[in-house]
């Protein structure tokens, strides 16, 4: 079956899966139509982050909605996780996202959440595929006395305010905290700054100018440069940093060191456990996670279980084990106490919570876990054939995994929503990291390049 979902949605990326309006138009038919399976008028959540083309795709995406009898609910400029807590909280059968996350302006596509706030399972992504590709589409639209009506939801922003304040422990106060955020010209610009502030919080924000261009543009959770600078020449207590849809927070302590996603999963894990409210002791992560993480969570005690990448995988294993907090080296967390899926904002409050209750700097937190060292390399490919189908990937890989040994590992993968192979290499030091990794992405990149 052609594949057009990815790890992190419905491809749409400019240049390689064109996410144009006719293609926007039949995915909001296809979930409104699944959704007629509920309730015959569905009710449909519709936002998007800044990017020029968000405007376009969610009109696209609400006529083909419409078009099958459905309500869209536009909520507009909301971060990825606000859709999901707005799509649960207002009753729809489903929330969509015209957003790329994390790539550039030129890039768009699409998230589906079900009901519940939930990502979609592979099971209910190849239903949603299956649809599209019938040809049926047309044939299942509703007579035109039928059709559905759009309609504004106007207190979007402030219900998610509500909601990610409310998931900060009330008998804890920012009050005297210095903070730096960086909204990366996202989702996140008037969502972020506002809830930090009415909690007490001294606030910074940089990159809070939106143009529809700009969008992770030298910022944001993928580019910590600015904000690494500015949280050392404010005197910052720490900084954070998210991406263009918000679901992931990147930390940068108070030295200006950016921190990784595994060593903000172990500081919350660690708080939880003390707590006694890690569920189970499990935290769940992914193979991408660093050597490190694992050797820390043993000396902790707690029990960690390696997930496929993709955060929904995480959510996925965490509802299997009845664990409650999961998480990926990106920066995608969930906390299942609080949500249905990894939220950025979310993520730092938490963060910040576990910071003041040990009175400690996120300095010396982030001690909790050495990180190993770890090469990781992105290689533009033109197609993505099965792994094992690259001549010689096989030879370059054993041969590393040979020479590291109990001291390392290798890992290669393609991204689910760029043309790359990431090819991750850890090892005893970065100059052997370095030199594997170059090796196996030399190959990928000889046959695929």
């Amino acid at each position: 079956m052609r594949r057009l979902f990815g790890t992190d949605g419905i491809r749409g990326v400019a240049n390689r899966y064109p996410m144009d309006g006719g293609t926007a138009f039949s995915v909001g038919q296809a979930i409104a139509c699944l959704a007629r399976r509920l309730i015959s008028a569905p009710k449909v959540v519709i936002g998007r982050d800044t990017r020029l083309s968000g405007c376009m795709l969610e009109s696209a995406a609400a006529a083909g909605i419409m078009s099958m009898g459905g309500q869209p609910l536009l909520v507009g400029v909301l971060p990825t996780p606000g859709v999901a807590f707005v799509t649960k909280a207002l009753g729809a059968q489903a929330g969509v996202v015209i957003s790329a996350s994390h790539n550039p302006y030129a890039d768009n596509g699409i998230k589906v959440f079900s009901g519940a706030g939930f990502k979609l399972s592979d099971e209910q992504e190849e239903e949603v595929e299956e649809l599209l590709f019938s040809g049926e589409l047309p044939d299942l639209a509703v007579f035109p006395a039928e059709m559905g009506r759009s309609c504004l939801v106007e207190d979007a922003i402030l219900r998610y305010r509500a909601f990610l304040k409310s998931s900060f422990p009330p008998s804890l106060s920012l009050k005297g905290l210095r903070l730096v955020l960086d909204t990366a010209n996202g989702a996140t610009f008037q969502v972020a700054p506002p809830v930090f502030t009415e909690l007490g919080a001294e606030v910074t924000v940089i990159h809070d100018r939106p143009d529809g261009l700009n969008i992770n543009e030298n910022c944001g959770s993928e580019h910590t440069e600015d904000l690494r600078r500015a949280v050392v020449e404010r005197g910052a207590d720490l900084g954070l940093a998210f991406d263009g849809d918000g679901d992931r927070l990147v930390a940068v302590d108070e030295k200006g060191v950016q921190l990784t996603g595994d060593q903000v999963l172990l500081i919350c894990a660690y708080t939880l456990k003390q707590e006694g409210r890690l569920k189970n002791d499990l935290v769940v992560s992914t193979v991408m996670s660093n050597l490190g993480f694992h050797a820390a969570c043993r000396k902790l005690g707690i029990k960690n279980y390696a997930a496929k990448v993709g955060d929904r995988y995480v959510l996925e294993e965490l509802l299997r084990r009845d664990g409650v907090l999961g998480g990926e080296e990106s920066g995608h967390v969930v906390f299942l106490e609080h949500h249905t899926t990894g939220d950025g904002i979310l993520t730092g409050l938490q963060l910040v919570a576990a910071l003041l209750k040990a009175d400690k700097p996120l300095s010396e937190m982030a001690q909790l876990m050495e990180v190993y060292p770890q090469r990781l390399i992105n290689v533009l490919v033109k197609s993505k054939p099965a792994l094992e189908e690259i001549p010689g990937l096989a030879e370059a890989i054993a041969q590393a995994e040979k020479e590291l040994g109990d001291e390392g590992r290798v890992l290669v993968r393609y991204s689910g929503t760029q043309n790359l192979c990431r090819v991750m290499v850890e090892g005893p030091t970065a100059e052997v990291a370095d030199k594997h990794a170059q090796e196996i992405a030399r190959v990928v990149r000889t046959v695929l390049g």
